[in-house]
């Protein structure tokens, strides 16, 4: 089974209290921590890697984030499959966007549904021919993660209008959707009204349990740049003790 398929089979079939459970590695090292520890795949998050290149988020140059992403799954060197975050997609062609990724090892990708410049949220009709050409280019060679942006853009209705861009996105080829920021109380009606996978976000160490959000309606788990918060946190805590 090829990486990507095996990507794809980790989604399919999960008891509702056993989410796939999806780290977010931000630079080679950490990639190799999360890998020995045991996870089945990873998926790298935008932030994360910005913080550590330096940059804010969504200020990456889009030829600094490929190679970025390139070094993370050099670094597994195969052991599991790599998605990585790559934002709204850097104003490439669909041609162009599946080519860079392939290029570097990644088999899969979140495209957000709102512009990285201003934050707002793209047409959802216009979004879906995006992903449908993406899926085109790909084929069956790239797992597409859509994000859907309505409870962080703070639209009216959020869960509603999460559900019909949703239905939109897998129409034409996602094979997964991210509702960014959607809180767990909202994860039922999601999962009745979604068809396929759901991504949760979480926060390490707080709000419900990993079980407790599968159990909801998440089918995998990613934490944004919160493992890289947390890892920066307990590094400054051990800079202060060297004086």
């Amino acid at each position: 089974m090829s990486l990507v398929e095996e990507f794809r089979a980790l989604h399919h079939g999960r008891a509702p209290g056993d989410p796939l459970v999806l780290p977010g590695p931000w630079d080679a090292a950490s990639a190799r921590v999360f890998v020995d520890a045991g996870f089945p795949a990873l998926a790298t998050p935008s932030a994360g890697v910005a913080a550590s290149l330096g940059y804010a988020d969504g200020e990456v140059p889009p030829d600094e984030m490929f190679a970025a992403v390139a070094r993370i799954v050099r670094a597994v060197g195969g052991a599991v499959p790599v998605s990585a975050d790559i934002e709204d997609g850097y104003g490439l062609t669909p041609r162009e966007l599946v080519d860079r990724l392939l290029e570097t090892g990644a088999v899969g990708c979140n495209l957000e549904d709102s512009a990285s410049s201003g934050g707002a949220l793209r047409d959802p009709r216009e979004q879906a021919d995006r992903l449908a050409e993406v899926r085109s280019v790909a084929g069956r060679g790239l797992f597409i993660n859509a994000r859907v942006d309505t409870f962080i853009r703070g639209v009216a209705d959020a869960g509603r209008a999460a559900v019909e861009r949703a239905r939109l996105y897998v129409e034409a080829g996602a094979d997964c959707v991210y509702p960014i920021g959607a809180p767990p109380e909202a994860l039922p009606a999601l999962r009745a009204g979604i068809e396929g996978p759901i991504n949760v976000g979480a926060k390490p160490g707080s709000g419900p349990s990993l079980r407790e959000l599968g159990s909801l309606g998440a089918t995998r788990i990613t934490f944004g740049p919160g493992l890289q918060i947390r890892s920066t946190e307990a590094l400054r805590e051990i800079a202060s003790r060297l004086g």
